[in-house]
């Protein structure tokens, strides 16, 4: 079963040439398979098999989403094992897959994303480091993976486009703002020779590329720093980019576009938060919206 496995993640590198992380999780997801199921011929296992191993997987009061994910993995693996010709038809094709909560992504105001952009106080390379990765994040709206697998050669300064590789190796350009160039300009000439040699834009003290990791610490620096919601991290500055856009007017195609979903449907979920605002604002405002038992000169109605 885990040479199965091992051949089935060579597979996703070299010929799906899939990301780092979904790499990983591919591989979290399957050793784990491969544990409960101990030395067995994978082509033993059946249906009723992997109904006992999801129910072990809500046993352990895992979310759903990460549920959903293993399973997604196992699915992978069987419908990559049938073509291979190692097993004669997929058990996991009949597992339902669990429903997924509808959570809101969490955002940012703009006054507090823009103290957050501010809050890298000083010249100190690290500082500048901290306030272009910042910028980047909010002005072009990309995910953390994307911004540290940036390079020099992506960036187009004249024009303001940078160029993105997103989800499953696909490219985008989008636009970048002046701020988030100037930021990036000023963090770039300050680089030691070491860490200026190579392609990556954003590096550690080491020259090394950023990993996501670390671009997760420096949004939680800041975040702690200013007293801004628990949860907030580099996802959501780009929820924060894609709701005040939509808020200042932009339709939600073109925010599609510069996000990079490949569905609607994905990008839609901002129009609740939109509406969401507009509906404080029409209570704050509105002399009909006022709180109940309360008449517009005060008294009781």
């Amino acid at each position: 079963m885990q040479k199965h496995a091992a051949d089935f993640l060579v597979y996703l590198r070299t010929v799906r040439n899939v990301s780092p992380h979904t790499d990983r999780s591919y591989r979290t997801d399957l050793e784990e398979f491969c544990r409960f199921f101990g030395p067995r011929d994978i082509a033993d296992v059946d249906h009723l098999e992997l109904r006992r191993y999801l129910g072990h997987l809500y046993a352990g009061s895992l979310a759903k989403a990460t549920i959903a994910r293993k399973l997604a993995a196992i699915r992978s693996l069987f419908r990559y094992l049938l073509r291979e010709g190692v097993v004669a038809r997929n058990p996991a094709a009949l597992l339902s897959t669990p429903k997924r909560e509808k959570r809101l992504p969490a955002v940012l105001s703009v006054d507090d994303a823009f103290r957050m952009l501010a809050s890298p106080d000083g010249d100190a390379s690290a500082a500048l480091r901290d306030r272009a990765v910042l910028e980047t994040l909010y002005s072009a709206g990309i995910r953390a993976g994307e911004l540290v697998a940036i390079d020099q050669a992506d960036i187009n300064r004249q024009d303001r486009l940078l160029r993105v590789r997103g989800k499953g190796r696909k490219e985008r350009i989008v636009p970048i703002g002046r701020h988030a160039l100037g930021a990036i300009d000023a963090y770039c000439s300050r680089k030691s020779p070491e860490t200026a040699s190579g392609d990556a834009v954003f590096t550690g003290p080491s020259g090394k590329r950023l990993t996501a990791r670390s671009v997760q610490r420096i949004v939680a620096k800041y975040r702690k720093a200013l007293g801004l919601q628990s949860n907030a991290t580099p996802h959501t500055l780009r929820h924060s980019f894609a709701t005040h856009l939509l808020e200042s007017g932009a339709d939600l195609r073109s925010i599609q576009e510069l996000l990079g979903h490949a569905s609607l449907s994905t990008t839609q979920r901002y129009t609740h938060l939109n509406l969401d605002s507009l509906m404080d604002a029409y209570d704050r405002a509105h002399p009909r919206a006022r709180r109940a038992g309360k008449s517009e000169s005060g008294g009781e109605e």
